[in-house]
C-alpha cells in the first residue's frame, strides 16, 4: 500500500517539475531583460530538476521489484540536493559579475550595489 502512495507521489511530482519546466521556457521567451530572464532559469533549474528528481527518487522507492532501488532513489536524492544548492548560487554569480561588468543595460530605481560599491 505504502509503495503505491511513494509511486504516485513521485509521478506527481515528476509532472509538477515539468510544468515548471515549460513555464521556465515560456518566461526565458517573454521577460524583458537578463535579470529577470535569469530568474525564470533558475526556477526551471530548482523546480524543473529537484521536483523530478525527488519525484524519481520516490517512485524508486515505490516499486519493490526495481533491483537496486535504494541505490538510483539515493543518487537522485543527492543529486536533488546538489542542485537545490549550486543551482542560486549559479544565478546569483552570474547577476553580480554582470552588474560589475556593466555589460548588461539596465536602469533600476534604486541601486543598492552600486551605493555599497561608492562607500
Amino acid at each position: 500500500m505504502i509503495e503505491a502512495v511513494l509511486f504516485w507521489i513521485g509521478a506527481f511530482l515528476f509532472i509538477l517539475g515539468g510544468v515548471f519546466d515549460l513555464l521556465a521556457a515560456i518566461g526565458m521567451i517573454r521577460f524583458p531583460n537578463f535579470y529577470v530572464r535569469l530568474h525564470a532559469a533558475t526556477i526551471g533549474a530548482i523546480y524543473g530538476a529537484v521536483l523530478p528528481l525527488i519525484g524519481i527518487s520516490l517512485m524508486a522507492l515505490g516499486i519493490p521489484e526495481l533491483p537496486g532501488r535504494y541505490a538510483v532513489a539515493g543518487a537522485s536524492f543527492i543529486t536533488a540536493i546538489i542542485l537545490l544548492v549550486v543551482a542560486p548560487v549559479g544565478s546569483h554569480v552570474l547577476a553580480y559579475a554582470a552588474h560589475k561588468s556593466k555589460s548588461v543595460p539596465w536602469s533600476p530605481v534604486v541601486d543598492a550595489l552600486e551605493k555599497d560599491e561608492e562607500k
